[in-house]
């Protein structure tokens, strides 16, 4: 039987790609302001618990959907988020672990992977008293490492900004990238995020040399 020039196509875009990895610096983490006088005893912060890229990219060329598992005290405790900017704006007093899972576009992985957060809200002893100006930043750095990626994968995040350019194996040679994906590239960003002047700055060549000590593999 003769199959189709699409389903071939298919079949080669599926092809895992030996001796290469795909690597996605993320930053995870919250920030949590003090209401000051409109604080109740329970409704003391406002926060947001949030993945972004690690210099502030679009992860939606990776990430499908991000699942944020809260504390069981809060009305729908299960909340998914279907698109960049993978986060989640909430009120409340406690500190509590918060279960984040990410789920990939199909032709990434089928597996998920967890990410465990704790919400802090009040500043360590060494941070000064709580002030409704200066928010709790709290983040972590990590990479998410792709081993032997399809050839569609590599072809689609080719030159992203949120990845980390392959090396290919020789012999391997990806088709060019159409012009509208390279236009939506910067759509999902956090680069003009209203809470970007509070994120802290991965981007250094040294810190993240420092930083990238525990790569979480997804294969």
């Amino acid at each position: 039987m003769l199959k189709s020039s699409d389903e071939s196509e298919k079949k080669n875009m599926a092809k895992k790609v030996k001796d290469s990895e795909i690597v996605v610096p993320i930053v995870y983490g919250n920030i949590a302001f003090w209401l000051g006088k409109k604080a109740s005893d329970y409704q003391s912060h406002k926060w947001t618990v949030y993945v972004r890229g690690a210099g502030n990219e679009d992860l939606g060329v990776v990430i499908k959907r991000a699942v944020f598992q809260l504390h069981s005290s809060f009305n729908n405790p299960t909340r998914t988020v279907e698109s960049p900017p993978f986060e989640l704006s909430e009120s409340g007093w406690g500190e509590f672990e918060i279960i984040i899972t990410l789920h990939f576009h199909s032709d990434v992985t089928d597996k998920p992977l967890h990410l465990y957060h704790h919400l802090k809200l009040y500043p360590g002893d060494e941070s000064g008293p709580l002030s409704t100006k200066k928010p709790v930043v709290v983040e972590s750095y990590d990479e998410i490492v792709f081993l032997e990626p399809s050839e569609g994968f590599l072809s689609r995040v080719k030159n992203h900004p949120a990845v980390i350019e392959p090396r290919l194996p020789a012999g391997i040679t990806l088709p060019p990238v159409p012009m509208d994906d390279v236009d939506k590239r910067k759509r999902g960003d956090t680069n003009d995020h209203p809470l970007s002047q509070w994120f802290g700055n991965f981007s250094e060549a040294d810190e993240l040399l420092i930083l990238a000590g525990a790569r979480q593999q997804v294969s």
